[in-house]
């Protein structure tokens, strides 16, 4: 599987539909917080194949390297840089996931690839979200059940039990382990872009449950109003994996979104 080097540190990505599209753009997913690959299965299916897929493994996470923390979002930007630039990706449509979010943004930021922006229960600072209520821990299996309470709507988990195991398995499988989470938390809680939103003006689709615990729409609502081409979108009723419980939404708002931004609509 292919790796990217960034300052020492090795990246491990999957690339699918490699000849998908332009053949220097692709779509490269943003992990949330000591989450595995597993996250973004519900969108992979749909964007793969129309368009290049990547998916990197975040900084501790998987198979990537995992350095000793604490992290910066500064540095987990520069490893989706070195993702793309291994790959020779001109324009990156980013899609990032709470954590993933605040990485895509800091990376349109530093990087001239980012094409467009998806954030997904991102805030603007890290003061207002709870990582806690995102990752539990690995190795205590009651923890990762019980964590899906707060991530997904009551009225997901009623209707969609036999899937609230399969995503207990992939979370106990591939999420990261305590310290790689701490590394992570560390990076969140030093995340302030509320001051400097109006320099970000890349194409920014914001999507949030209304019902999100874990990052309140009030600073999904709050990010997308301070970005100078930030356009907001809530899903009724969801919690923090929207992507997850509201797929068809999401990837309905994502492929368009994709349709409107990616280099083919311009051609």
């Amino acid at each position: 599987m292919p790796r990217a080097n960034n300052a020492g540190v090795e990246i491990r990505y999957e690339v699918d539909a490699p000849d998908a599209g332009d053949p220097d753009e692709a779509v490269v997913f943003c992990g949330d917080a000591g989450l595995g690959a597993w996250q973004f299965g519900w969108q992979h299916a749909a964007l793969a194949g129309p368009h290049t897929v990547i998916t990197p493994e975040t900084r501790g996470v998987g198979r990537s390297d995992a350095p000793l923390g604490p992290y910066r979002i500064e540095s987990l930007a520069a490893d989706v840089e070195a993702v793309c630039a291994a790959e020779g990706i001109r324009n990156a449509h980013l899609v990032g996931y709470g954590f993933g979010g605040m990485v895509a943004l800091t990376a349109a930021l530093t990087s001239s690839r980012p094409a467009s922006l998806a954030l997904l229960g991102t805030p603007p600072a890290g003061d207002a979200y709870n990582a806690d209520g995102v990752w539990a821990d690995p190795a205590d299996p009651a923890a990762v059940d019980g964590s899906l309470n707060g991530l997904l709507s009551v009225d997901f988990r009623e209707a969609h039990p036999d899937a609230l195991s399969r995503i207990a398995e992939w979370r106990l499988a591939e999420d990261a382990d305590r310290e790689t989470y701490e590394a992570h938390r560390a990076a969140v809680d030093d995340f302030d872009l509320a001051d400097r939103l109006f320099e970000v003006t890349t194409p920014a689709l914001v999507v949030h449950g209304t019902e999100d615990a874990a990052c309140p729409i009030a600073a999904g609502e709050t990010l997308a109003e301070g970005l100078p081409r930030g356009e907001f979108h809530p899903v009724e009723g969801a919690r923090h994996l929207v992507g997850v419980e509201a797929s068809a939404a999401v990837n309905d708002l994502l492929v368009g979104w994709l349709a409107e931004h990616a280099s083919a609509a311009f051609e």
